[in-house]
């Protein structure tokens, strides 16, 4: 039989992930059981597994800035360690934000970025594979974990499940919409995604939609969980009248839409621009050489667009709360933690009608917050953009409540103790 080499070197990664535990048995501990507390209660003890975790520039993080909010808040119900990508390229175990983290050996680069059928990233892949297995072995048996929490589904679960199957324990995974869309793909390692996902005794995902696809997947039920941080107060208010403020916060990757973004804003007339004060646009990803050259493109126009780099929380929270609309002009999407960003500081959103967001968009809770574009295309935005800065007005409540990192911590707890 004839085997494309695609489909070899999946093979290859799948024989990897499989019996990694032959070449690192000198690292295994015995778990020394579950402590029987009577008498009195304890938290519960949890590891949590992430490939997302704040290590280097501030901002350029991903989601690494809601892990450590959520962890923090997680660590307030629950008695935590984290196992995270260590940023020395060495195994530690370390104190970072006041958690205990247990580090393993991961690329530079993010590990979305490494590709298992290039096999210029074999010895990444492989590496980081073992080490994180070691380190999560080692988190959950000297932290005596009660159960692990694996963000995301792969490979975060997969080292979930070898230690949770070695020390009888059970483990929950969480999916972000990178993890099931893109290695999802893959036949081989779509298998192994698979059975992670059928045998971990939680499932959430972080939009509906990617819930649905996560229980197409493995056949079992899967619950939603929002990704989201915690913003800090900033008081400015919003503009109620033109001119406004429109901002762009996010990764410059084709998937978030930055493209699509800065050619819809090429086709406004300058009606419409006459009623915008300033358009920002934040972050940074492999489209920086085209954001740039679009934005210069504008800014020789007339157009006052700036471009900036990469936001720290404070930095993200002026820039969110100084805006009167955020953009989210995406291809392919679950819900963003923007969009979560965006309700906190009471923002306006123009989001184009992928993943959640037509949902989202026919809910009453953000009635008057989010407006959709008809399409994921530069001039359906452009078409929406107009539409919006028309209007004599944006009428925008608060929306004060509970915030949703602390709900999110609550809820897994919750789970966790009804198993």
């Amino acid at each position: 039989m004839k085997h494309s080499g695609r489909t070899l070197r999946q093979v290859v990664l799948w024989l990897l992930v499989e019996f990694g535990p032959l070449f690192e048995r000198q690292h295994e501990c015995d778990h020394p059981g579950i402590e029987q507390v009577t008498g009195q209660a304890r938290q519960i003890r949890i590891v949590l597994v992430t490939t997302s975790f704040p290590q280097g520039l501030a901002g350029q993080e991903a989601a690494g800035s809601f892990v450590l909010d959520f962890a923090r808040e997680l660590s307030r119900q629950a008695d935590l360690v984290v196992v995270a990508p260590s940023g020395t390229g060495e195994e530690v175990v370390d104190d970072i934000g006041g958690i205990r983290v247990y580090q393993y050996i991961a690329p530079h680069q993010p590990l979305s970025a490494l590709r298992p059928a290039d096999p210029r990233h074999w010895k990444a892949i492989a590496t980081t594979i073992l080490s994180g297995r070691r380190q999560t072995l080692l988190a959950a048996t000297e932290g005596k974990a009660d159960c692990i929490l694996a963000l995301w589904a792969l490979p975060s679960g997969h080292w979930a499940r070898n230690a949770a199957r070695r020390l009888d324990i059970p483990y929950g995974t969480w999916a972000l919409g990178s993890d099931i869309w893109s290695l999802g793909r893959l036949p081989v390692v779509r298998t192994i995604l698979a059975s992670t996902l059928a045998n971990a005794r939680l499932r959430f995902a972080d939009g509906h939609n990617l819930l649905e696809e996560v229980e197409q997947i493995c056949g079992q039920p899967c619950n939603f969980l929002p990704s989201a941080r915690k913003l800090p107060a900033c008081g400015i208010p919003l503009n109620h009248g033109p001119p406004y403020r429109l901002v762009f916060l996010g990764r410059w990757h084709p998937n978030k839409g930055i493209d699509l973004l800065l050619d819809a804003l090429a086709l406004l007339p300058n009606s419409h621009w006459s009623r915008i004060e300033a358009v920002r646009i934040a972050g940074g990803g492999p489209l920086e050489p085209v954001v740039q050259e679009k934005a210069d493109q504008l800014t020789r126009s007339g157009c006052p667009v700036s471009v900036e780099g990469y936001k720290d929380l404070l930095e993200a929270t002026e820039l969110l709360t100084w805006g009167d609309l955020i953009l989210i002009p995406s291809r392919i999407e679950s819900i963003p933690v923007i969009f979560h960003d965006a309700l906190q500081a009471c923002r306006r959103i123009l989001a184009t009608p992928v993943g959640d967001f037509p949902r989202l968009a026919s809910d009453p809770a953000y009635k008057g917050f989010l407006v959709l574009a008809e399409e994921a295309s530069a001039g359906a935005i452009a078409t929406a953009l107009k539409g919006i800065l028309e209007k004599p007005g944006w009428a925008v409540r608060d929306r004060a409540g509970e915030d949703p990192v602390s709900a999110a911590a609550r809820k897994f707890v919750t789970a966790i103790s009804l198993l």
